[in-house]
């Protein structure tokens, strides 16, 4: 795989990556857990959503890498049920973009509004067919890739109205271009892009957290 445009730094990421992504069940590594330099945590409790990015795609070859750190997620009974289409084309994010405008004027008003993808200039799609463990499963591969993404200073923003609006008879043509099985429906999305902001964490509730003896 190329890893034109990543740089030293990124290509030693990617090789982690790639490593872990294909052993990543290993059981005879030493117990990290209370480790504070855990690459993998300190990925996870940093992450941040963004909605604010450069103007350039991720590169082909990360994403690339970053939907193969997805499908290595786990799922039920290996079965794999989800497609992801990948789509950095300014040609659809603009021409969605501008179609939902005319149905929802009020949309641009904000000053910082570029496309409806949060502004992010990669987005994956993601399909699934419709059944108990399929959404659960789509769930974790998304994690999967946005935990990935971050670890290559790549941020993301998972997404719901740009794609109830894709679902809608009015851009019925542009769902079609994505291309998924028969029996696959869309059901969520993730834009990804170079973050041009750094938003700071939202607090959570630890609460939630509950022992059962």
């Amino acid at each position: 795989m190329k890893m034109k445009g990543i740089g030293l730094t990124g290509f030693a990421l990617t090789l982690t990556l790639m490593l872990s992504c294909a052993h990543g069940d290993d059981d005879s590594t030493t117990d990290k857990t209370l480790d504070n330099q855990n690459t993998v945590i300190e990925n996870i409790m940093s992450r941040r959503s963004v909605r604010a990015y450069e103007n350039r795609a991720v590169p082909r070859d990360t994403m690339e890498l970053i939907a193969e750190c997805g499908i290595n997620a786990p799922n039920g009974m290996n079965k794999q049920e989800w497609e992801i289409r990948i789509v950095d084309n300014p040609e659809f994010i603009n021409g969605v973009t501008e179609l939902f405008v005319k149905e929802n004027p009020d949309a641009s008003n904000d000053p910082g509004f570029k496309n409806i993808f949060r502004n992010a200039p990669t987005v994956v799609f993601i399909g699934a067919p419709d059944n108990t463990y399929s959404g659960i499963n789509c769930g974790l591969l998304g994690e999967n890739m946005i935990i990935a993404a971050w670890s290559m200073g790549i941020g993301s923003c998972c997404l719901g109205g740009p794609v109830r609006f894709l679902n809608s008879e009015v851009a019925s043509e542009y769902l079609k271009q994505l291309k998924f099985s028969d029996g696959y429906s869309l059901i969520y999305a993730i834009g990804f892009g170079y973050p041009a902001e750094s938003p700071e964490a939202k607090p959570r509730d630890k609460g939630k957290i509950m022992f059962i003896d």
